[in-house]
């Protein structure tokens, strides 16, 4: 019911709070779909990690930028936030008050979303447990690996890529 990347996207969101890897994740299985028919739902889930990381941070404008952007796709998607197991007025809800910590330049705290399958939920700690991570455990704060992942990364991949599209838009001239 549920696609792996999701719940691989749940369990890193309350293990071990790599919010990098959340936007890795989604973000791969969002690209699988053709533009046009891609499910603006996956962009939602992203920012929320995507605001974390930077939050975590201490980036407010970047973590405030990203959750009202997210913020401004999840409110128009009750129904498709409902079928992936999410309690919308909770989630919504969240979301505005994390935003309301940015905006108050708060320090970052771990935030759960609201999970309210319970098919799901079993899902996602299962995988937490085989990927030997504790389910909602507080992001550790002195973790460089996870907390400035975007400065360590390989980005050989993400430049081959976008070297390829350049040379198919100059080859479609």
């Amino acid at each position: 019911m549920y696609s792996q990347a999701y719940i691989d996207y749940l369990v890193h969101f309350h293990g071990d709070r790599d919010y990098f890897e959340c936007h890795e994740l989604l973000e791969e299985h969002w690209k699988k779909d053709e533009r046009g028919h891609r499910n603006i739902i996956w962009v939602g889930l992203i920012q929320i990690a995507v605001s974390l990381y930077h939050h975590r941070r201490q980036n407010f404008a970047g973590a405030k930028r990203t959750m009202q952007k997210a913020l401004a796709i999840l409110t128009k998607e009750e129904e498709n936030i409902a079928q992936l197991g999410l309690n919308y007025p909770s989630l919504l809800k969240l979301l505005r008050k994390q935003l309301a910590l940015i905006n108050t330049y708060q320090p970052y705290k771990s935030i759960n979303l609201p999970i309210e399958d319970p098919a799901l939920l079993r899902a996602c700690k299962q995988r937490s447990t085989d990927k030997q991570l504790v389910w909602l455990s507080a992001s550790n704060l002195q973790n460089d690996a996870i907390v400035h992942r975007h400065s360590t990364r390989d980005r050989s991949g993400v430049i081959a890529e976008r070297q390829a599209n350049l040379l198919a838009k100059q080859n479609n001239r």
